[in-house]
Parts: C-alpha cells; structure tokens; sequence
C-alpha cells in the first residue's frame, strides 16, 4: 500500500517490486503489479550477461582463473553484428593519454571483458551485440573458444538460419531456466543491433516482469547466478557505471552504493499541443530500471533491492524515476528508523 501511494494517479501504468535485505535474517517483500510484463529494453542485457556467464561457468566448471583469462586475454574486433548504435563507448589510449567517446566503429578492438563493460555502464547496443556474439560460440565451443577474427563469419554463415536461432536460445534461453527463473516471465528474444537481427533470429518478443528481475537480482545476492563468482563479476560491472542516469541519478542515493541498469522504449505520432521528446512518448514510454542501494550513512545501513517498469504516456519518464527514487528511500529509512526506536 505504501508503494502503491508513492505512484499517485498512475499507479495503474507501473509494475514495482521491492525487496528489503537490510535484516538479511528478516527479508521483506513488498510490490505492486509484481508480474506487468513489458518489454525492458536495455535491462534485458543482464539476460545477455547472464548467457555469457553461464556459457563460461559450463565450458570451466570450477575454474575462475580460466574463465577471468577468457574475459580478460579475448579480444574482440567490433563487426557486422554491431551495426548499428548512437551510445557512446569509451576508448583510452593508455600510451598517449587520449580518451574518445564515440559511437563504435568497425574493427574496434578491446577485450570481452571491456566489451561487457561497455556493454552494462554505457548500454552500448553495438557492445551488447558482440557479446552475444561470442556468448553464442562459446556455448558451441567450449574451451576451443575463441576463433580467430577470420574465423568467426564462417561459423555463422556456415549454419542455418534454424540452427542459428537454436544456438541463440540455447546460449540466451536455457540458462534463464537453469537459474530457476521462467521463460514466461523473464525472456530476451532477439539482438540489441539491427545488423545482429538480420544475421540471428533469436525466435521470440523480449520483455520481463518486476518480480522475475527481482528474482534475478536475489539470486545474484545469493551468489546463486550462474554461481558465486559469475555473481560477484556482474554486480561488480553493475557498479563500475560511466555515470548516473534516470533512477539512480536521484540526489537522495548520492551517499549510496547504486548497482543499476536501465532501458527505454519510447515513441510518438502527431498530437496537437504535444511536443514529442526523449523519454516522453505518447504512444508507448517504456522505462525500467533495476537498482541495489547500499547505503551506510544511514543507521541502520541500508540494503534493498528496486525494479520498476512503467508506460506513462507524455511524461518525462527518467525524471519520473529519479523522482521515485528519492521516495522510495526516503520510505526505507523511516521504515527502519521506526523500527530501531
């Protein structure tokens, strides 16, 4: 009830989830249209994280060195599947000291792991592509990824379009399942790129609820993604944000820890008096966010987990969320301000 009045008159447009690890003995769950499925945007790239993981962890089962030597010595040439993308990446020379921010071009070379970064803290849909690109041929590989740059059209040209789309959902589908999450729920069904849908159907809509990305987030407390290790390394690239945007830009989180991911889908047609901009859609307006507060100016500090998914037509949906934010903490510190008196 008390989410549901945070929300005002468009509770009706939001799906929210919350959940309380503050007392880790004593978790509390609280939400509000738990299972409003959209699509999630850019959030969905933790699903495609979550394949590369799992692909990893079943190539080495046991073995976190190989798998940190996968992400840290592969080497990634950006290619047809990142065409194409507006978000900026960051390329620094460490030689010459010189920093670009530029959209990413063909034959962009960094390691899987700089890829996966870019891939969550700038949600670079180019990035996001060539990770489920080589996330496909490790889960077919194994240990015998990577191929050589050469190599690597000739493993998709030289499979069907029906073999393809098997690969992707085996690679992006079975690992949702495997974690004890539902497909029905929680599902990322095609490329992030334009060029990686023409070269892969992934076979599906993609979309998730706020309970299935809570689940998801839980498990990563538990250490129970993937497993420990593939838990620790994606909530660390969860914080190593490039800044804060729409939820976690709220000022009352500036004391905090803010693990985060975000995504929109917005679009519009002609309305009189209505003026169309970013995150302002009158046809649909989708924004999600996913964030973990951990907030240790607080007494007691603070820890809670927060999805939200809303469509509210013509207003400015990032400002909306960062405004939520700032309530929704302010809601868990009365709440457990109340309970230490």
């Amino acid at each position: 009830e008390a989410l549901a009045a945070l929300l005002g008159e468009h509770a009706p447009d939001y799906g929210l989830a919350l959940l309380d690890l503050t007392d880790p003995n004593t978790p509390v769950y609280a939400a509000h249209r738990e299972d409003y499925r959209q699509n999630v945007g850019s959030v969905g790239k933790l699903v495609a994280a979550v394949g590369l993981f799992q692909a990893l962890a079943d190539a080495y089962p046991g073995d976190n060195i190989a798998r940190q030597r996968v992400l840290r010595e592969t080497y990634l040439e950006a290619d047809r599947f990142s065409h194409s993308d507006h978000h900026k990446i960051t390329l620094f020379d460490p030689v010459s000291g010189e920093l670009q921010r530029r959209p990413m071009q063909d034959g962009d070379s960094a390691t899987l792991y700089e890829y996966l970064d870019w891939t969550l803290s700038v949600s670079s849909n180019s990035a996001a592509a060539m990770v489920m690109r080589d996330a496909m041929m490790l889960r077919e590989l194994g240990i015998d990824y990577p191929l050589a740059a050469a190599e690597v059209d000739g493993f998709f040209d030289g499979r069907s379009r029906q073999q393809l789309t098997g690969l992707f959902q085996r690679t992006f589908w079975e690992p949702v399942s495997e974690n004890g999450l539902s497909l029905s729920s929680l599902r990322q069904g095609s490329f992030f790129t334009r060029g990686g849908k023409q070269l892969v159907n992934g076979g599906g809509l993609s979309y998730a609820t706020p309970r299935s990305l809570a689940q998801l987030v839980l498990l990563m407390e538990q250490g129970r993604l993937v497993d420990e290790w593939s838990s620790r390394t994606l909530k660390r690239l969860l914080y190593l944000t490039e800044r804060r945007i729409r939820y976690a830009s709220a000022p009352a989180l500036n004391d905090a820890a803010v693990y985060f991911k975000s995504g929109s889908l917005y679009s519009c047609r002609e309305e009189e008096g209505f003026r169309c901009g970013a995150y302002r859609g009158n046809v649909k307006n989708y924004m999600n966010s996913v964030a973990i507060i951990e907030d240790c100016s607080t007494t007691p500090a603070l820890h809670y987990a927060v999805v939200v998914v809303s469509n509210v037509l013509r207003e400015n949906s990032a400002v909306a969320h960062q405004s939520l934010a700032g309530r929704i903490h302010a809601l868990m510190k009365a709440r457990h301000q109340r309970f230490a008196q």
